[in-house]
């Protein structure tokens, strides 16, 4: 199966909001609702103009998988919305590792030397995917000042790029 990676914009929200909010409320039952997440709505205005980007990863022109970066300072950036469809996860297909790689290479590209997310204690594999890629857990009243906070979020996550390090 070939895995096609490219930027979405705000014509992809329908898709995206198909494919977020399945994964957040029937597979782990987060209380999370597209009004929390106005941002699925506004791709470009929200992650594009300010200097971030959307990704989404497609098998035969479905979308199976999606990563964000919020840049909120000029150095740093916020990894959101990343998902991928279960059926499509794991190392036979790598879909995480591939949209990870994409938005690391985009960082490095445009000046982003550190990248920080939020994730919920639930989502234990999400854990250890960032961890065996050198993110450390940070202290939530460590993380920058304008890290742009998500309710359902209580465990974070920093990667501070440093030369030839690869993700």
């Amino acid at each position: 199966m070939k895995i096609n990676i490219q930027h979405l914009d705000n014509s992809y929200s329908d898709e995206l909001i198909d494919l977020i909010l399945t994964i957040q409320q029937k597979e782990f039952n987060v209380p999370i609702t597209i009004e929390d997440q106005p941002d699925l709505k506004q791709i470009e205005s929200f992650y594009r103009e300010p200097g971030g980007n959307f990704w989404g990863a497609f098998i035969a022109g479905e979308l199976v998988g999606s990563i964000a970066l919020v840049k909120f300072d000029e150095r740093a950036g916020a990894v959101r919305k990343m998902f991928v469809k279960k059926e499509f996860r794991g190392k036979e297909l790598n879909i995480a590792q591939e949209l990870l790689g994409v938005l690391v290479s985009f960082c490095r590209e445009n000046g982003i030397h550190s990248i920080y997310l939020g994730t919920v204690t639930i989502l234990k594999a999400a854990m250890r995917f960032y961890e065996r890629n050198h993110f450390v857990e940070v202290e939530k009243e460590n993380l920058p000042t304008r890290f742009p906070l998500m309710n359902a979020d209580n465990v974070f996550y920093s990667l501070h790029l440093k030369e030839n390090q690869t993700v």
